[in-house]
């Protein structure tokens, strides 16, 4: 089976040589998370993720238009925060950016809290629920006519199109129950942060379920971090030495200081360190260590080539189609990671018909 293999551009200042320990030159900017754009886009990557963050780093959708003539080959993940823009506002920017792409956007669904805002867990999945079919009826060149709790519209799709007028693929990730109904009803590919296979095989069949009950069918993504090595013993001294400058009261401020840093997805992760081992492994070549110093994907796949490589195999036969992966530093990693194991992978992007939302 053909994976979709996606890298990570540190738009939100999380890049670092050892974690906690802030680096000008890896601090989010234009010139750097260009670099890391650039060298995902040569190695022959199939997608990059352009992350959110109010408080953190470069605007990602400005960011996006600035690289989409730059990049030749790969697909952006745009990271969009449901409510930052009113719907019909978000599909002429979105439209606008697939053209300058050439048609190679791809979407990734925010629902974390807005800043200043405080919205229960429900609410933020149902204003994305809502936001999600508004937004891909329009982009599917339809017109939308609307009373929902958050979205109230009556109004015909815009002149300017995607590439293929229709919608791009959306991606959308979350644990709680409200974000499972909310991926059911409009995700395209449900991203999952790392964990153990048995736990992600019980979370897919879940959504099978979910989607199903819908009429619908979902695909299914892993975002994580990488370290990869000549040897394991060399993967994981590497591991080590991203933590050995780390202040742990820093590494908590630096988990407290993301939107979503109370969600289900977060507590997974915390779950997961805090049944690792005395090294932060809760398998073999699964590495919880990472999140020590970041909120939200907290963990990372540490090995040499051919234990990385077997460890996405096995991901891959359980049904995850599509990898989003990142390390630090994140151009750095970009490069060992395209040397030792992508050209051992059989990849390239997801296309698929995407299924309509629905609010049911």
């Amino acid at each position: 089976m053909t994976v979709e293999v996606s890298w990570f551009s540190a738009l939100c200042d999380d890049d670092y040589e050892f974690l906690g320990q802030p680096d000008e030159a890896l601090l989010s900017s234009w010139p750097h998370c260009r670099n890391i754009v650039m060298t995902a886009d040569r190695h022959g990557y199939d997608n990059v993720l352009l992350p959110s963050g109010y408080a953190l780093g470069i605007d990602n959708t400005a960011f996006a238009a600035a690289i989409a003539p730059l990049a030749t080959h790969i697909r952006l993940l745009l990271a969009v925060r449901c409510g930052e823009l009113v719907v019909p506002q978000l599909a002429r920017q979105l439209a606008t950016v697939d053209q300058i792409l050439e048609g190679r956007l791809t979407i990734n669904i925010i629902s974390s809290e807005m800043p200043g805002e405080s919205l229960d867990s429900e609410s933020r999945y149902r204003r994305s629920t809502e936001i999600m079919y508004a937004l891909r009826e329009l982009l599917d060149r339809r017109p939308v006519d609307l009373d929902g709790d958050f979205v109230k519209l009556a109004i015909d799709p815009p002149r300017i199109a995607t590439v293929s007028g229709r919608s791009p693929l959306f991606y959308f990730g979350g644990l709680s129950p409200a974000a499972k109904e909310c991926a059911a009803a409009g995700a395209d590919v449900f991203l999952m942060w790392p964990d153990t296979t048995d736990k992600v095989s019980a979370v897919m069949a879940e959504m099978d379920e979910r989607a199903t009950a819908k009429g619908r069918h979902l695909r299914y993504g892993w975002r994580s971090h990488v370290i990869v090595r000549d040897t394991e013993g060399e993967a994981r001294a590497a591991a080590d030495r991203l933590l050995s400058k780390l202040d742990d009261e820093e590494g908590r401020k630096i988990r407290q200081r993301s939107l979503d840093s109370t969600s289900a997805g977060v507590a997974r992760q915390a779950e997961l360190r805090e049944g690792a081992d005395d090294d932060g492994y809760v398998e073999r070549h699964l590495w919880t260590g990472v999140g020590r110093a970041r909120s939200g994907a907290g963990a990372a796949i540490v090995g040499d080539p051919d234990q990385v490589l077997a460890k996405i195999r096995e991901l891959q036969a359980a049904g995850v189609g599509a990898f989003i992966l990142s390390g630090y530093p994140h151009q750095a990693e970009c490069d060992l990671f395209a040397r030792y194991v992508l050209p051992e992978l059989d990849h390239g992007r997801l296309e698929f018909e995407p299924a309509p939302v629905t609010l049911d």
